[in-house]
């Protein structure tokens, strides 16, 4: 049985490289996506201090559609290039967001949302998704999270995407 590690200092770039070992671990053994998206979005809501959403948006055609998440129901579909999700798709950087209210064209899915960290996910050259993670706190997210998150795309694009149809 897969046991999540509690961690003392969920603020250092050392809790995001064992969130990364124990992620590999859970999804190492199990090929469907959806069901590892689904675990892995589950462990970093948990895992990660101050949030209210935490989710995956998955290409499909010329839209992000929602995929495996925790918090509040959430918008289904992204337009490329709109609010802060189709922003990371469409420039392939991840995106963090102090004020979301101050972002041209920000899509308010949750009011109660803040501060967003949206980091783009990559299959053959291409992005493939997004990991998007909102706070109710403005400027949560420093750059440790962020280098912290961007630290499991190798474990992330390691992921079967191919069955997901784009």
């Amino acid at each position: 049985m897969f046991v999540v590690e509690a961690h003392s200092d969920k603020e250092s770039s050392e809790f995001y490289v064992s969130l990364g070992k124990q992620l590999s671990a859970l999804t190492s053994e199990e090929s469907d996506l959806i069901a590892n998206l689904a675990n892995i979005s589950a462990v970093l809501y948990d895992q990660i201090d101050r949030l209210n959403w935490l989710g995956f948006y998955l290409v499909k055609q010329d839209e992000l559609v929602l995929g495996p998440f925790q918090g509040k129901v959430a918008c289904v579909r992204i337009g490329h290039g709109k609010g802060v999700c189709g922003a990371a798709w469409a420039t392939g950087e991840t995106q963090r967001i102090d004020d979301v209210h101050a972002f041209p064209g920000h899509i308010a899915c949750d009011s109660a949302s803040n501060s967003e960290l949206v980091v783009p996910i990559f299959h053959q050259g291409r992005v493939v998704a997004v990991l998007d993670i909102d706070s109710p706190e403005s400027a949560r997210f420093s750059e440790v999270d962020q280098a912290g998150i961007e630290g499991l795309l190798p474990m992330l694009e390691r992921l079967a995407w191919d069955q997901v149809s784009m």
